[in-house]
């Protein structure tokens, strides 16, 4: 039974914005080209897209009935559908993974502010070798990156604290079409290059050549992650959607803005690389250390322009982690505001606080502490195995395996029919894709992690 007199989305829009806002993140605009430069461009892209469709939508819908039907926080959500408490260990993971991640990922989403702020006071200014060193100054220092990152968690914790409707809700229709306009914009700079069309042409056609074993198992952990799955963060998002909303249109609407976020992020990255002759599999040093130099070079002519693009683009990454880090706070947020009794300012504080140190640490981690390490990682990179590759695969699997085998079928139909009110004539091909595409896929990511595959 969902808690009485508890806040919800006000509309429908704001469900897609705030939805789609915590699956876009860097993960879209920095993790996809590079995924998709060092697999192959299109061919990828669309192995990427089948995947969504095969794991990423099944998955998404089956956080959506749990949060929904529960209407409550992730650890309550998936005690509702079973007489067996210990499935509340899954919301457990989702707040603990959650948590994690907004520490370390917050260090990363700082970065992006210190890089804003050096491009809006010109401090990028210089060749390949300069900005260079200038990322490993500004990243091996104590004070910079932390006070950054503590930034980026306030931010967040501003939002978080004004509730689902004034804050989530709020913040998410003004940041999400600002951040397709930004995109946009550059997009286009970016397309009017010289030597743009090879970009483009690396980006749109397929080379089925480059298809492997491990080109799939990529494109599908991609999906995986780009959409959230595994977090609790749709299952909370969800507790607050209204009975009336169609839960399978939801979740391919976010479906498609994280699809289309992620192709764009293509173009907006890829001509202006090939404009330049940087190698589209730059890796994760893309945003730091390539691209800087690249609008350098791409707008040589047109200083001003590039100046502005500079700005736009690490305005367009702060956004993006804003709208991700604002759902991960969330799910702890609920969960303390809700089971322990406390006011949403100070549940939201533990968070805060717990998020806050996790980033000190991880930030000192990669920078002035090397030495700061758990089994041969840094605490950073090992924060991002811990999530990544064991808790939200897990987590994705445990889900599926709650809602297609041990969850009652005629609540699940219930709500993915709304009640018998929407044709569930896909039921059949969702339940099929949940007990066993799903799971299936999960494995093989978890194998192809470890190795095994």
């Amino acid at each position: 039974m969902a808690l009485q007199n508890r806040a919800g989305f006000a509309s429908k829009l704001g469900i897609v914005l705030a939805t789609a806002g915590s699956a876009v993140g860097l993960g879209n605009i920095w993790r996809f080209p590079f995924m998709t430069g060092q697999n192959g461009g299109a061919a990828f892209i669309l192995i990427y897209i089948g995947c969504i469709l095969l794991l990423g939508i099944p998955g998404m819908i089956s956080e959506f009935i749990v949060g929904r039907h529960a209407g409550s926080n992730a650890v309550s959500a998936y005690g509702r559908l079973s007489s067996s408490k210990w499935w509340k260990i899954v919301g457990v993971m989702g707040i603990f993974s959650s948590t994690v991640i907004l520490g370390f990922y917050s260090v990363v989403a700082g970065w992006c502010l210190q890089y804003l702020y050096a491009s809006v006071v010109g401090q990028l200014n210089g060749d390949a070798a300069f900005v260079s060193n200038y990322f490993a100054s500004f990243s091996g220092s104590i004070v910079k990156p932390i006070l950054w990152g503590l930034t980026f968690i306030i931010i967040t914790h501003l939002v978080v604290i004004r509730g689902v409707r004034n804050g989530i809700e709020k913040a998410s229709k003004l940041m999400m079409p600002t951040l397709f306009v930004l995109l946009l914009i550059i997009v286009v700079a970016s397309c009017m290059l010289p030597e743009a069309d090879k970009g483009i042409t690396f980006l749109l056609r397929p080379d089925f050549s480059k298809l492997t074993g491990g080109v799939f198992l990529s494109a599908l952990g991609q999906a995986f992650f780009s959409l959230s799955l595994g977090t609790a963060c749709l299952c909370t998002y969800a507790s607050y959607f209204d009975k009336n909303t169609n839960l399978a249109k939801s979740a391919s609407q976010i479906a498609l803005v994280d699809c289309l976020v992620a192709i764009l992020a293509g173009l907006m990255i890829f001509p202006a690389a090939f404009s330049v002759g940087v190698s589209p599999d730059s890796g994760p040093s893309l945003i730091f250390i390539t691209l800087p130099n690249v609008f350098q070079q791409a707008f040589a002519a047109m200083p001003v322009i590039g100046y502005i693009i500079s700005i736009f683009f690490y305005a367009l990454l702060a956004l993006a982690a804003l709208t991700s880090t604002i759902s991960m706070h969330e799910i702890g947020t609920a969960f303390f505001h809700e089971e322990l009794k406390l006011s949403r300012k100070n549940a939201a504080w533990i968070i805060t606080v717990v998020a806050g140190m996790l980033c000190i640490f991880s930030s000192l981690s990669v920078g002035a502490c090397d030495n700061l390490q758990l089994f041969g990682m840094s605490l950073m990179d090992f924060f991002d195995f811990l999530t990544a590759q064991i808790l939200l695969p897990l987590g994705a699997l445990l889900t599926c395996v709650y809602v297609g085998w041990v969850a009652p079928q005629k609540v699940v139909c219930d709500e993915f029919t709304n009640f018998g009110t929407i044709k569930g004539t896909l039921f059949v091909f969702y339940l099929f894709a949940v007990r066993f595409i799903c799971p299936i896929g999960i494995t093989l990511i978890f194998l192809d992690q470890f190795g095994v595959i």
